[in-house]
């Protein structure tokens, strides 16, 4: 079966893309960050890759799938999930910020924003719907206690 434009439109391909942009943007960047971004731009890759791979562990170890656009089996709102509702995809915001300081490419900073906005229209409002219609009452009770992004919602 031939490969569609579909299949190749998942989030480590909108990665990839960003992150090559960012290298092309570090040919033509004023050099900023220096050594601090060779420090700090590795650590937050490292950091990432840690995040990415407990959260989809996690997912795998519940018998749900990591694949967007599947409907999932089970809700996970533990672990890594009780801290951020989609802890993939900000570890993949948390990778390209590490590549982007370790690319000492300040005039790619902005592609860290078009990621999370790419990323938010394209999947995680369409798997939120999934969600809901899957997991119902369940899913609004986790979605109100923890941020899409990062963090617990106080008071709740």
């Amino acid at each position: 079966m031939p490969l569609t434009l579909r299949d190749i439109d998942i989030p480590p391909s909108w990665l990839v893309l960003h992150i090559g942009a960012a290298w092309v943007l570090s040919l033509v960047s004023p050099s900023v960050f220096g050594a601090c971004g060779s420090v700090l731009g590795p650590g937050l890759v490292g950091l990432g890759a840690l995040v990415l791979g407990a959260a989809a562990l996690q997912m795998v170890r519940s018998r749900t799938t990591v694949i967007p656009r599947r409907t999932p089996s089970a809700l996970v709102t533990g672990g890594m999930f009780a801290w951020s509702r989609n802890p993939i995809y900000l570890a993949d915001a948390v990778i390209l910020s590490g590549a982007i300081l370790w690319l000492d490419a300040v005039l790619a900073l902005p592609l860290v924003a078009s990621f999370v906005w790419l990323i938010q229209t394209r999947f995680i409002r369409d798997e939120e719907a999934r969600l809901t219609e899957a997991f119902g009452p369940e899913f609004d009770l986790w979605a109100s206690r923890t941020r899409r992004w990062f963090g617990r919602k106080s008071g709740v």
